[in-house]
C-alpha cells in the first residue's frame, strides 16, 4: 500500500539552481521527492530564502518582548543572540534531511513516526505555520495602517480591509505559484529591505539612551531562562518544522556542514543585528516598550520623520510578506503530509483562507497583540519541540541517506505507525504544558499545572517557560534511548 505516493511531477528552481518544471507557472511538486536532474543547488543559495524571511524590522521589536521578561540589557542581548543562533542551528540540522532524503520535512518525519503515524506531527506543524502567516499578515496590516494615520491619511477600517487584501493577496499568490516564484521575490524583498532597514537604523539612532540602557537592572535566572526560551520559539523553533522543504532542492553530494552553516548564517544574521538595535531602542524609551506590545511594528513609527513613513512601511510589509510566503508554502504542504487529497496550489489556497480570518480577528477584535502572540508562540513551541528533539536524534542515528520509494508505503521499512515517537511527543506535550504559562492570554490559564513545587503559577519559575526546554530533552534523549534499534533495522538494504 502506499500513502501520498509520490508523482513525477516536477518542481521549483533548487537554491542557486536551474528553474525546474511547472504547469502554468504554478509549481506542480507537493510531497513526492525531488528528481534528481531538478537538484542542481548550492548549499550557499540557501541564503536567499532564509534571510530574506528574517530581514523583517519585526525583529527590532523583539527587543522590547525580551526586555518585558525584566532583565537588563546586556541580559536581554546575550540570550537574545544565543537564542536566534542556536534555534536555526537546529534549523541547520533538520535540513540536512531534505538533502539526503529530497523530500518535504513532514515527509522526512515518516522514517521516525511511520507513514501514517507522521499525520500528527503533520497536524502540529499545520498549525503552528498558519498561525504564523496569520501574524505576520495582521502584523502588515496594522503596520499600513499606523503609518497612514501618522500622514493624516485616515488609517481607519476601510484602510486595513485595503490592506489586508492586498498582502493577502500577494502572499497568497506568491504560495499559490510556489517555490520558484517565492525564490525570486525572496531575493528582491532581501536587497530592498535590508538597504531600507539600514535607513531605518540611521535616522533613528539619536533616539538611543546608552545611559537609560544601562540602568536597566538585571533579572534573576527564571526571568533569564525565560526570555532565552521565548527567543527561541520566536526565531528558530517556529521555523524548525518546515527547514527541510527548501534543502530538499539540493544535491546528495552537497558538503553537509554547509548546508547547516548557510541555514544557521542566513537566518540569524538579521535577526541578531535587528534585536541587538531593538534592546538599545527599547531599553531607551518605556513608553516605546509599551507601545510595541499593542502594535510592534507600528509603534517604531513614532520615532521616523514624516517623509520616511512611506519608505518604513515598505520596508515593513515587504519584510513580513517574506516570512509569511513561506509559511503559507510549508503550511500547504503540512496540510498534504497530515493527509488532505489535493494538489499543493489547493492547499495553499485553503491555508490562505484561514489566514485571513484569522487576521480580520487580529485586526478588528483583539484588543492587544502580545498577549496571544506569546500564547501561540509558547503552547505551540512545546509539541514543536518535542518534535525537534526527535527529529534531531533521527536523522543523527541514521548513517544512510533515506529510501525514499519506502516514505510513501506503509508496509515499508518505515512502517505504518511507530508508537514509541508518538508517546514520547505526547509526554513531552503534557509535560511542557504544565511547566509554562501565558499570564497575557486568559484562556490558556490552565497551563503550569505542575509548577507546585516551584512556587507554582505565581512563582519565579512561572515565566520561565522550561516545558519547551524539557519537550525538547524527552524527544531527543527518548527517542536516541528508545529508537536506535528500530533504525538500525530501517537501513538493512531491503533483499530482492
Amino acid at each position: 500500500m502506499t500513502e501520498s505516493a509520490p508523482s513525477d511531477s516536477g518542481g521549483p528552481a533548487a537554491p542557486g539552481g536551474r528553474a525546474a518544471r511547472a504547469f502554468g507557472g504554478i509549481e506542480t511538486n507537493a510531497l513526492n521527492p525531488i528528481a534528481e536532474a531538478e537538484r542542481t543547488g548550492r548549499p550557499r543559495g540557501l541564503f536567499w530564502p532564509w534571510f530574506g524571511a528574517n530581514v523583517s524590522v519585526f525583529g527590532i521589536s523583539y527587543g522590547a518582548f525580551v526586555l518585558g521578561f525584566g532583565i537588563s540589557a546586556g541580559q536581554a542581548i546575550a540570550i537574545g543572540v544565543i537564542g536566534i543562533v542556536v534555534s536555526f542551528a537546529l534549523c541547520g540540522f533538520v535540513s540536512l534531511a531534505g538533502k539526503r532524503g529530497s523530500a518535504p520535512t513532514m515527509v522526512l518525519t515518516r522514517a521516525a513516526f511511520g507513514v501514517r503515524g507522521s499525520r500528527l506531527p503533520a497536524v502540529i506543524s499545520w498549525l503552528l505555520t498558519v498561525g504564523w502567516e496569520t501574524a505576520l499578515t495582521s502584523l502588515a496590516v496594522l503596520t499600513t495602517s499606523t503609518v497612514f494615520t501618522a500622514l493624516g491619511w485616515h488609517g481607519g477600517t476601510a484602510t486595513k480591509i485595503v490592506a489586508l487584501i492586498l498582502v493577502a493577496a500577494l502572499i497568497f499568490v506568491s504560495g499559490v505559484f510556489g517555490f520558484t516564484m517565492i525564490m525570486r521575490l525572496q531575493v528582491v524583498i532581501t536587497v530592498v529591505t535590508g538597504v531600507l532597514t539600514v535607513v531605518y537604523a540611521v535616522l533613528v539612532l539619536n533616539h538611543v539612551d546608552l545611559a537609560a540602557v544601562g540602568s536597566l537592572p538585571p533579572g534573576a535566572v527564571p526571568q533569564v531562562i525565560g526570555g532565552l526560551v521565548f527567543m527561541m520559539t520566536g526565531f528558530g523553533l517556529g521555523w524548525v518544522n518546515l527547514a527541510a522543504d527548501y534543502s530538499r532542492y539540493l544535491p546528495r553530494s552537497v558538503n553537509s556542514a554547509a548546508v547547516v552553516g548557510w541555514t544557521t548564517f542566513g537566518a540569524a544574521l538579521a535577526p541578531v543585528l535587528l534585536l541587538i538595535f531593538g534592546v538599545l531602542l527599547a531599553g531607551s524609551s518605556p513608553a516605546l516598550s509599551e507601545g510595541i506590545a499593542s502594535d510592534p511594528i507600528g509603534a517604531l513609527t513614532t520615532l521616523l520623520p514624516t517623509w520616511f513613513l512611506i519608505p518604513f512601511a515598505i520596508v515593513a510589509v515587504l519584510g513580513l510578506v517574506g516570512g509569511a510566503v513561506l509559511d503559507i508554502y510549508s503550511s500547504g504542504l503540512a496540510l498534504l503530509g497530515a493527509g488532505l487529497k489535493a494538489p499543493r496550489w489547493v492547499a495553499a489556497g485553503i491555508d490562505g483562507i484561514l489566514m485571513i480570518i484569522g487576521s480580520i480577528y487580529i485586526v478588528f477584535v483583539a484588543s492587544d497583540f502580545l498577549g496571544p502572540f506569546q500564547g501561540f508562540l509558547i503552547t505551540l513551541g512545546v509539541p514543536v519541540a518535542a518534535w525537534c528533539g526527535i527529529m534531531l536524534a533521527d536523522i543523527a542515528l541514521r548513517r544512510t541517506d533515506y529510501a525514499e520509494a519506502d516514505l510513501y508505503r506503509i508496509d515499508g521499512r518505515y512502517g505504518d505507525v511507530r508508537p514509541v515517537p508518538i508517546i514520547l511527543i505526547l509526554a513531552g506535550t503534557v509535560l511542557g504544558w504544565g511547566l509554562v504559562t501565558n499570564a497575557a492570554a486568559p484562556w490558556l490559564g490552565w497551563q503550569g499545572y505542575l509548577l507546585g513545587p516551584i512556587g507554582g503559577r505565581e512563582g519565579d519559575w512561572a515565566g520561565a517557560n522550561l516545558g519547551v526546554a524539557a519537550a525538547l530533552i524527552i524527544g531527543f534523549v527518548g527517542y536516541l534511548l528508545l529508537a536506535r534499534r528500530t533504525v538500525r533495522s530501517q537501513e538493512i538494504p531491503a533483499k530482492g
